[in-house]
């Protein structure tokens, strides 16, 4: 009798650890995704800021005012192959190895593959943050290392709750290295990522107490080499500074946005320093709108003037601050919606929901009719969507533009309500098994928030898709069943007092409950 034959697929998939599974099929699948995503919209899509990237790199105008690691993969990215496209295929592959990351880690809180596996897929699918990922833009680094942080940080979680805090084996270290990579790539690739680690820590630092030191190790080394970057390293090699109309934009528009609200406030002294650089009616009027900063930078605003003075106008601001808090905090919160609001703010003032589309108008977003340069540039035939098929680009760009239905914006495009839905289901989590350990795992979707709140320019959507990706992957806490039983009990043979001396403690945190 001939015995049935086994499948090769199946023969393969029985070689792969158990263990092993998982990430691998979460790794392929979101891969594929993503695969299908750059080749509708290859090399990738691109934006104002994609052109600058590409400025800077050719024409010998590095800037830190963006990202200067950024810049350099751009700038190697071409030199390599004369086009971006290995660039965001390389941002697929690291975007899908930490999404495949994140569901080894709900594993560990006792959520089945069947509930992270889709979360996964899901992120790749959106359109929203599906496309994000093939932007050529800094913001889709910032984001892995958002999404990556994530799960090293539930990591360190998981292991309070088996009971294992001070025990510092490989897989600790690790996951500490991955927490710091995490961090690093943050601080990189925007230039307020600093503010995330600053924030994070002291959450993870109170979720997390035997672990301490560590903690502060992967916060610091981030910041100290970033610090480093910005202050020593990138002005030796000649890179320019922003000046400081740029760095202090938003607190001009602070200073407008009180005086179009309360005039009365400010002083003859206050007037006559602002009307140096802008008429006072462009102060009360198009400046005061405190939805877009930029807004308050366009003319009649003389901004080299405003560099000029700026020491002057920042000891306004803070004048300001003092005088009228509550006005300085409602600006601030109005200009980041985004952060916190479900809903856009008047399409009149620029308050809805800024979406850039996958796509390169022929001005290159109106560089080639100011920029001699870029108008005449010979990596201007790279700038633009070529996709490797036109049908593919047809159904993905449809897909896409169907996903900005307004009604669906705040769901798909405004990262504010998946923070609230990770805290609601995380803390739901911590109540049910009756400890504080998986608050660690608010530590980075909270810090991402509260860096926008703090200092935002426009409600521009991917400012707040690291909270997406983190928002979904939380999700398949609701079904989890954790399995972080009592350890065994102690042998009866009696052990001698020496020996036991030498082995290892464990925390004496009371185990969760079931």
């Amino acid at each position: 009798m001939r015995l049935p034959t086994v499948p090769r697929a199946t023969r393969i998939l029985d070689r792969i650890p158990a263990q092993q599974r998982l990430p691998l099929g979460v790794y392929a699948v979101t891969q594929f995704i993503f695969l299908v995503w750059w080749a509708a919209f290859y090399p990738g899509g691109m934006s104002y800021d994609t052109i600058s990237y590409v400025w800077h790199v050719t024409t010998g105008h590095w800037q830190s005012n963006h990202s200067v690691a950024y810049d350099a993969l751009v700038w190697l990215s071409i030199q390599l192959t004369g086009d971006l496209a290995i660039l965001t295929l390389i941002q697929t592959i690291a975007m899908s190895a930490a999404l495949a990351y994140v569901t080894v880690t709900l594993r560990q809180f006792g959520v089945r593959g069947r509930w992270s596996a889709p979360a996964a897929i899901a992120c790749a699918l959106l359109p929203s943050i599906g496309v994000f990922t093939v932007f050529v833009w800094k913001d889709v680094p910032y984001t892995i290392g958002a999404v990556l942080a994530f799960g090293a940080a539930g990591r360190l979680a998981a292991r309070r709750l088996r009971g294992e805090s001070s025990v510092r084996d490989k897989a600790f270290r690790n996951e500490i290295a991955l927490l710091s990579l995490g961090f690093l790539c943050m601080a990189l690739f925007r230039n307020n990522g600093l503010l995330v680690a600053v924030i994070a820590v002291p959450v993870l630092l109170l979720a997390l107490p035997r672990m301490r030191r560590w903690l502060l190790a992967a916060t610091v080394i981030p910041v100290a080499v970033s610090a480093l970057l910005n202050t020593v390293i990138y002005p030796g090699l000649g890179v320019t500074t922003p000046t400081k109309d740029q760095v202090y934009a938003m607190n001009y528009a602070d200073i407008a946005v009180v005086y179009g609200v309360a005039p009365h406030t400010f002083t003859k002294a206050d007037t006559d320093l602002m009307a140096q650089v802008a008429p006072l009616s462009h102060w009360s009027g198009r400046a005061a709108n405190c939805y877009n900063a930029d807004w308050a930078m366009r003319k009649p605003m003389n901004r080299q003037k405003a560099d000029q003075l700026n020491s002057e106008l920042i000891d306004l601001w803070v004048r300001v601050l003092k005088r009228t808090p509550d006005q300085m905090i409602s600006a601030r919160l109005c200009r980041s919606h985004i952060a916190w609001s479900p809903f856009p703010g008047p399409r009149d003032l620029m308050g809805h929901t800024l979406i850039s589309p996958p796509a390169v108008p022929k001005n290159l977003f109106g560089w080639a009719d100011w920029n001699e340069e870029m108008k005449d540039s010979p990596y201007r035939p790279i700038l633009k969507i070529r996709p490797l098929s036109e049908q593919l680009n047809d159904v993905a760009d449809f897909t896409w533009k169907a996903s900005k239905t307004p009604q669906l914006q705040w769901l798909l495009f405004r990262g504010a309500i998946w923070c609230y839905a990770a805290y609601a289901v995380i803390l739901a989590f911590s109540r049910r098994n009756r400890t504080w350990a998986p608050v660690a795992l608010l530590a980075i979707p909270l810090a991402l928030q509260l860096t926008v709140v703090a200092a935002n320019p426009a409600p521009l959507a991917r400012y707040m898709f690291a909270p997406m990706f983190i928002g979904i992957m939380t999700l398949p806490l609701i079904g989890a069943k954790p399995r972080f039983g009592k350890k065994a009990a102690a042998p009866a043979t009696p052990v001698s007092t020496s020996k036991t001396e030498d082995l290892p403690q464990r925390d004496a945190e009371p185990e969760p409950a079931r």
